[in-house]
């Protein structure tokens, strides 16, 4: 049994739980403040798709809940599925946000690196949306 390194990425928004699920878990506001997403994403049919450097991405995402989950699962072409849990939490009047980043195998410690930087940037372009302030 394989497990993978982890890390854990917050941020802590000043928004009301229930209207930063109602954005944050609809998949076509993904492109607004995930890049790791890619603004690519569209939806084909029943399915997501978004445009990668190593082909055409087909993503999942989570049913609408009452939880806070919004995990996904992104599926490249010859490459395991990649499961990218993600979660909102009322945090008293506000929202935490809770990503956790696994290393995926054979990954590099630069590269995972690299994408907890990108999940961090991202988690910061979320809470601006959410709390409406402008780019840094």
């Amino acid at each position: 049994m394989t497990i993978l390194d982890a890390r854990a990425i917050t941020r802590t928004i000043d928004c009301p739980f229930d209207a930063a699920y109602a954005f944050a878990s609809r998949p076509e506001n993904f492109p607004e403040w995930a890049s790791g997403m890619s603004s690519s994403l569209h939806r084909d049919g029943a399915r997501w798709l978004a445009e990668t450097p190593a082909g055409t991405a087909t993503v999942r995402f989570s049913p609408p809940n009452a939880f806070g989950v919004l995990d996904h699962w992104v599926s490249l072409p010859g490459k395991p599925e990649i499961y990218i849990p993600l979660r909102l939490v009322a945090n008293g009047e506000g929202t935490e946000v809770v990503f956790l980043l696994f290393r995926q195998p054979g990954m590099s410690d630069e590269d995972f690196f690299a994408d907890a930087a990108t999940v961090t940037k991202d988690l910061k372009a979320l809470k601006r949306l959410l709390e409406g302030e402008s780019a840094e």
